[in-house]
């Protein structure tokens, strides 16, 4: 890391890979003699055709996703994806269920109730969200229209170590906070809608993989923009995307290619998040609010000194010792350290070992 550069423990907007963050700063005034920086490219140019189509092109070959599967880079974050995916796809017995595992699979559930009847087939409110509720197939509904889960719930730090078994209905999936974090099988999900703050660049970019057969669903009477068969037709560009956002996410797909690959990836997270569940779990000061590890995320982990006092001051100091953006969300308190992709090992290397150094002086 450089001199002047900190650890960045946020949870969105996150780190950047470093090798990325240079590339773009090369390019910066001049991209590929086009004498404009990316930021000042016409959408409609022969220079960002080839970045969104690269852009595609390396996502489709690091997620192995499916030709029959469509890729979207759209605007509105995955927010907006909470009311566009019923408004296209609430369409034949206008039922959905919803697992409802954290504050933005909330949110979502109360956007798809404008479109249809929601049913919540699991619920993990009554404990803070901190777990992943046991789910029933019995009690799914049959002819629901979409069945939708949040994968990683970056706030509470829990996830889905398995998709649920709902034969025909397809899975809607939230994954803003781990794609691209570990192997998925796409054909497992009708649809995938990500943030881009978390794994894939700069706030302002939501990424969207959707089997065409959930296309079919879109009708003329759904607005414009909020109509995935506009943008599908459009190659994303039907109005001005978020240019720059793209470019950063290419290179960052670019990234990982170079890296070995998701495959890769996921070895380097499942080494970071051990090391600190470990260092957690074995600690008399520090204990994990996620009990049942097979729920652990591999990208959000929070963590408790058990006084507000301490964790104020553990929070000042780390961030004195350049390991910043810990505080965890009001919800559950005390710390969150988000290790996404682009967080080094030795980024936590460094914080278990200033963990470690505060617990003898607190103990």
């Amino acid at each position: 890391m450089p001199e002047n550069r900190v650890y960045n423990f946020s949870a969105g907007p996150a780190m950047l890979p470093e090798a990325v963050l240079k590339k773009a700063a090369g390019e910066m005034l001049n991209y590929k003699g086009s004498g404009m920086s990316v930021m000042e490219l016409s959408h409609r140019s022969k220079w960002f055709t080839e970045i969104i189509e690269g852009a595609e092109t390396t996502l489709r070959e690091i997620m192995n996703i499916p030709e029959n599967y469509k890729v979207l880079f759209l605007q509105g974050g995955a927010s907006t994806q909470f009311c566009m995916a019923p408004m296209n796809f609430m369409k034949g017995s206008k039922k959905a269920d919803y697992v409802v595992t954290g504050a933005w699979a909330k949110k979502a559930k109360a956007e798809a109730a404008r479109f249809g009847e929601v049913k919540v087939v699991g619920d993990s409110s009554d404990k803070t969200f901190s777990y992943i509720p046991e789910l029933d197939p019995s009690t799914f509904t049959a002819d629901a229209d979409f069945f939708h889960i949040t994968s990683n719930n970056t706030i509470y730090g829990t996830y889905f170590a398995s998709l649920p078994e709902t034969g025909s209905v397809p899975i809607i999936a939230d994954m803003s906070s781990n794609i691209l974090s570990e192997v998925i099988d796409v054909s497992k999900y009708g649809m995938i809608y990500a943030g881009a703050q978390k794994n894939i660049g700069p706030a302002g970019v939501t990424v969207v993989v959707v089997d065409e057969k959930l296309l079919e669903r879109c009708t003329d009477d759904t607005p414009t923009m909020l109509n995935y068969q506009t943008h599908v037709k459009a190659g994303s560009l039907f109005n001005t995307p978020p240019t720059y956002g793209i470019y950063i996410a290419k290179l960052v797909f670019e990234h990982i290619k170079e890296l070995g690959g998701v495959a890769a990836v996921e070895e380097v997270n499942k080494r970071k998040a051990g090391l600190l569940y470990d260092a957690i779990d074995n600690s008399p000061l520090f204990s994990c609010t996620v009990e049942n590890k097979a729920q652990r995320s591999l990208m959000n982990v929070p963590f408790v000194t058990g006084s507000d006092d301490l964790n104020a001051q553990f929070i000042k100091e780390a961030t004195e010792a350049g390991l910043v953006t810990l505080k965890g969300h009001r919800s559950v308190g005390g710390m969150r350290a988000s290790i996404y992709n682009a967080m080094p090992e030795e980024g936590v290397k460094k914080l278990v070992e200033f963990m470690q150094q505060f617990e003898k002086q607190n103990s």
